[in-house]
């Protein structure tokens, strides 16, 4: 894909991956803590997106160590949570060329949410917890966003909107994101994994999502 993605009167879509791109954060994490397994839970969350365990079998793992929490944790998960520098600046920019943002998560929609509305993102997609009597069952609600499911989701987003793939970027920072970072026209690594800087087809190092503008053809 060219530097000059946006310059053309053609519609194209970012797709960001939430935690560690969107986000600061592993949202898991923050949410383990709250349930006494944060540790475990970082242990099995670096060996996920280091490409050395199964996704959907680590998250499922992950999310039974959440067994029997309030659903009350959430809100303070969500106050804890810090946007990645130059979200805002890219959104906007991407919006004023006529573009579409949208973000797909490992995460959870129960935290994702709020912030995808407040940051008036266009699609967005996340996994659920499932949940009885304001507790935590320790599973997974419905089918589990792996790196298929993220792959589907910029390829059904870009064709809902009648974008060819080839004007679609994928930004991400691990294994989960390989797949879609495969089918897009330009895959960005950010802040990646080796593996994932390896295969993306540029890496940017600096925590700063406005660093994509440039990729698109809107900062010089």
């Amino acid at each position: 894909m060219s530097s000059g993605l946006a310059s053309a009167s053609v519609p194209f879509l970012v797709v960001l991956d939430a935690d560690s791109t969107l986000l600061h954060d592993e949202v898991i994490e923050l949410i383990a803590a709250h349930a006494g397994t944060a540790e475990l839970v970082a242990d099995i969350t670096t060996r996920a997106m280091a490409g050395e365990l199964d996704f959907a079998a680590s998250l499922r793992e992950r999310v039974a160590t959440l067994e029997g929490l309030s659903t009350d944790a959430f809100a303070e998960v969500r106050s804890r949570l810090t946007v990645t520098a130059g979200v805002r600046e890219l959104i906007d920019a991407v919006h004023a060329a006529g573009g579409k943002v949208g973000v797909v998560s490992g995460g959870f929609h129960e935290v994702l949410d709020p912030i995808a509305e407040g940051l008036g993102l266009d699609f967005w997609l996340a996994n659920r917890l499932e949940a009885a009597g304001g507790v935590l069952t320790g599973r997974v609600d419905g089918d589990i966003v792996d790196a298929l499911g993220k792959a589907e989701a910029l390829h059904d987003w870009a064709e809902a909107e009648g974008i060819r793939e080839e004007r679609t970027v994928a930004v991400g920072d691990g294994a989960n994101d390989l797949e879609m970072m495969a089918i897009a026209g330009l895959a960005v690594a950010f802040n990646a994994k080796p593996r994932v800087r390896a295969e993306a087809d540029v890496a940017i190092d600096v925590q700063d999502l406005s660093q994509v503008l440039p990729l698109l053809g809107l900062r010089g």
